[in-house]
């Protein structure tokens, strides 16, 4: 049966037959020995393709390997050009008929070559020098076969090998080559890649271990910066509250302290003149300013000898504030509203100034039985109220606030104008107002989203 035409010309096509007739028996014998060494050249290259996982080396020397079996060689070389692929390697490999992989440098798996053919070497150091097919085509001798490595167009290597003589190289043998080099070029570029890759994974690998030394370091400084602030925060609360006793102590004896013993001498004076009846009542009225000496000589002995307040927070300097400046007969609290945090040193400064002011005041003049003392932390400012249930006017202390902030010529009263100058200063506002507990209400309200707390 004589095959359709377009079945003849596929037949042609696919084994290199124009029939298939019983004469052509010696053309299908050919036929099928070429397919056999391209099926074992496939397979061959196959196993190559599987050790490029196992890095560059290895596929290169399964590319000589496969190389050799194909063609029986007793000779295969690879090599690349110098400055090409330069961060690659192996840069040259060369393999016997035995399976042999020699190398000059840089291969800890080949051996030194010593007495290696002419031609290996000489072909050798022509790829080395790019002096082999510049124009990228293969050179097939009888019994030796050399193709070009390319990359995007360009030679950077070579791929040659040298058969016995009973071995004719055929075209099919240049194609297994070609494939073989494509695949070494790609092993070399991969490895390459992965190189760069690891490289830079290091780099990322110690920029982050720096950065979390770094962050540890600044994290250290940075507790060292809160207890350096806490310290200090103490120490400036502690120089407050010193400067406030002494002050206190010091208004006490030059003011108070003389004027009662004052009043005593001339109570006693009085008491000296007058009848037994009003006598009598002179004689209590010195008692009343013995005794009023003896408180004031006390609280000063308190100022002079109270404890530190060490690292107390700012409710713990009023509570001592408050122990300072009460006489016993009068009951005091302090209260805090809110979540406490560090003010500025200038903010705690003014409140416990303020504060003292107005427990100096509640002590000294409003004949009170309680004082009641509430520091309250809002989100944008700090709030402080000093209530007492004494005897004093909101309406009067105002007017002489007034009074004494535009010029106070008896030198009194300074004590007001400081409290709401203090205020001022921070932005703040003091107000006077009755009390709930019957007596005055010091309110003072100062914001802290101006400065940056220290």
């Amino acid at each position: 049966m004589t095959p359709r035409p377009d079945a003849a010309g596929d037949l042609e096509s696919l084994v290199g037959l124009r029939s298939v007739k019983g004469t052509h028996y010696a053309q299908f014998r050919g036929v099928e020995q070429r397919l056999t060494r391209v099926v074992g050249a496939l397979e061959r290259i196959s196993r190559a393709l599987v050790r490029t996982a196992e890095g560059p080396e290895t596929l290169v020397i399964a590319v000589l390997d496969a190389a050799r079996e194909h063609l029986n060689a007793d000779w295969v070389l690879f090599a690349l050009s110098d400055g090409r692929l330069e961060r690659t390697g192996p840069r040259h490999l060369m393999m016997d008929a035995g399976g042999v992989v020699y190398a000059f440098e840089g291969v800890d798996s080949a051996a030194e070559p010593e007495d290696l053919p002419d031609d290996v070497l000489n072909r050798l150091n022509d790829i080395l020098r790019g002096q082999v097919v510049r124009l990228g085509r293969p050179v097939i001798d009888d019994h030796h076969v050399h193709v070009p490595v390319e990359l995007n167009g360009e030679v950077v290597g070579g791929l040659s090998a040298w058969m016995p003589p009973t071995h004719t190289v055929d075209p099919a043998d240049v194609v297994v080559l070609r494939i073989l080099a494509g695949q070494a070029t790609v092993a070399l570029l991969n490895a390459a890649l992965f190189e760069e890759s690891r490289h830079l994974l290091v780099r990322a690998e110690q920029a982050y271990d720096e950065s979390r030394l770094h962050a540890a370091r600044l994290a250290d400084r940075n507790t060292e910066l809160e207890r350096t602030q806490r310290e200090l925060s103490a120490a400036m609360r502690q120089e407050v509250l010193n400067t406030e006793r002494s002050r206190i102590a010091r208004e006490l004896h030059d003011s108070v302290a003389q004027s009662v013993l004052s009043a005593g001498v001339q109570i006693e004076v009085c008491r000296i003149d007058a009848g037994p009846a009003l006598a009598d009542r002179l004689a209590v009225a010195g008692k009343l300013t013995k005794d009023a000496v003896e408180q004031v000589r006390s609280v000063i002995y308190t100022l002079n000898h109270a404890p530190s307040a060490g690292d107390g927070d700012l409710a713990a300097i009023l509570d001592e504030l408050c122990s300072m400046h009460m006489p016993a007969d009068l009951r005091t609290d302090v209260k805090v509203v809110g979540r406490q945090r560090d003010l500025s040193h200038e903010i705690q400064h003014a409140i416990l100034r303020i504060a003292g002011e107005a427990l100096f005041n509640t002590a000294i003049h409003a004949q009170a039985t309680t004082a009641k003392v509430v520091l309250t932390y809002a989100d944008a400012e700090v709030r402080l109220t000093v209530d007492d249930d004494g005897r004093g006017e909101p309406d009067h202390m105002r007017r002489v606030m007034r009074t004494a902030t535009v010029g106070d010529l008896s030198g009194r009263h300074h004590g007001l104008a400081n409290m709401r100058s203090r205020a001022t200063e921070l932005s703040g506002d003091l107000r006077i107002r009755r009390s709930r507990l019957g007596g005055v209400r010091v309110l003072v309200e100062i914001p802290t989203t101006q400065k940056a707390d220290t």
